[in-house]
């Protein structure tokens, strides 16, 4: 039995029925950049985990480098996103949205017009991006950020962050793994800096840090997550000596902030390497915040985090795409449908909305 996953949960200001989170699965079905019905219905679909976070939303138009993904940035964005919280919270869900500045992993097709591809410095992506109609496409070359740029981007952050409020979600989740611009901060394989924003762990960490204060400040520390993600690879990170000390000073600068949760991806379970036990234990010890764990639980092995005091919460990512009532299927130990991958990223409702839902 269940006990600890099915239990609620108090999170921040935020009142969890259960302690199970649906990840931030990108799905890039936002044409024009604006959530429509569909990305409503999907969501309301899928409100029974005590937290929905949405996949990646861009708080800037420089953020918007990859094809259909939704942005918080303007009325539009608010408008579109206002009506998918009022479903999920009509069907009794709790939802954060995913702020994600994609940064250098980008292509200018996919940017609006004045935007540009900007990133700690102008060391480029070698992986292709896909752009609609010509498809995979070399990643643009970035531009260096500039002093100016970097607090451009805290700040739109911080009011991506206000407008989330306005569209009447729970809370914000500042995507700070697999690549993005935070973790291009974070990592020796973006940041080549040799000013206050890269070099030493502590400069490398004050991006994160600073943007996470300032959303914090403008919202509320307990509306404020952060997902980050130790030893990952996705878009060109690479690991370095100084990983496990980083980690640990970005966690006590977290905790001091007060935020409402740390979440931690781990996607060795889909090839990658492992986020180390070594640095979980340490982001355990050391955060004074909710810890989420995310990649690869299962029903057991959520159950014994909890019960192990290795985790607040557990998150599922790709279950919930093919199996929009997750949590009952855990509860009654059932089994769970496969995902079509070839509709994880493809524009229209199949593969989206259309999985199978009880009642």
């Amino acid at each position: 039995m269940n006990t600890a996953l099915f239990s609620a949960y108090t999170l921040g200001r935020t009142q969890l029925s259960n302690r199970i989170v649906m990840a931030p699965v990108t799905r890039n079905r936002s044409p024009g950049n604006v959530p429509g019905q569909p990305v409503a219905r999907c969501y309301a679909q899928r409100a029974e985990p005590g937290l929905i976070v949405t996949g990646g939303t861009s708080p800037s138009r420089n953020g918007l480098g990859y094809a259909r993904i939704p942005g918080l940035f303007n009325d539009a964005h608010v408008k579109g996103w206002r009506v998918v919280t009022d479903e999920v919270h009509a069907a009794s869900g709790r939802i954060f949205v995913q702020l994600m500045h994609i940064g250098r992993a980008s292509a200018t097709a996919n940017l609006p017009p004045g935007a540009r591809v900007v990133a700690p410095f102008a060391v480029a992506l070698s992986q292709p991006v896909w752009v609609d109609g010509p498809g995979n496409q070399p990643a643009s070359l970035p531009v260096t950020m500039t002093e100016a740029d970097i607090e451009a981007a805290i700040e739109e952050h911080a009011q991506s962050a206000e407008l989330a409020m306005q569209a009447d979600f729970d809370g914000v989740e500042l995507h700070g793994a697999s690549g993005y611009l935070v973790d291009q901060f974070l990592n020796t394989a973006s940041n080549v800096r040799t000013d206050r924003w890269g070099g030493s762990a502590e400069n490398r960490a004050r991006f994160a840090v600073e943007v996470a204060r300032r959303c914090a400040a403008r919202v509320g520390g307990d509306r404020v997550g952060i997902r980050v993600s130790p030893y990952g690879v996705f878009n060109d990170m690479k690991p370095d000596a100084e990983m496990d000390a980083l980690y640990a000073h970005l966690a006590k600068e977290l905790s001091a902030l007060g935020l409402a949760y740390v979440h931690v991806v781990d996607h060795s379970s889909i090839g990658a390497p492992e986020a180390k036990p070594a640095i979980k234990e340490v982001l355990r010890s050391t955060l004074q915040v909710t810890l989420i764990l995310s990649g690869g639980s299962d029903n057991a092995r959520a159950e014994a985090d909890l019960q192990a005091g290795r985790a607040d919460l557990v998150a599922f990512g790709r279950p919930f795409i093919s199996n929009p009532q997750l949590p009952t299927l855990l509860r009654q130990d059932r089994p769970l449908a496969p995902p079509d991958f070839a509709t994880f990223y493809a524009p229209g409702e199949k593969g989206y909305t259309g999985y199978p839902v009880d009642g």
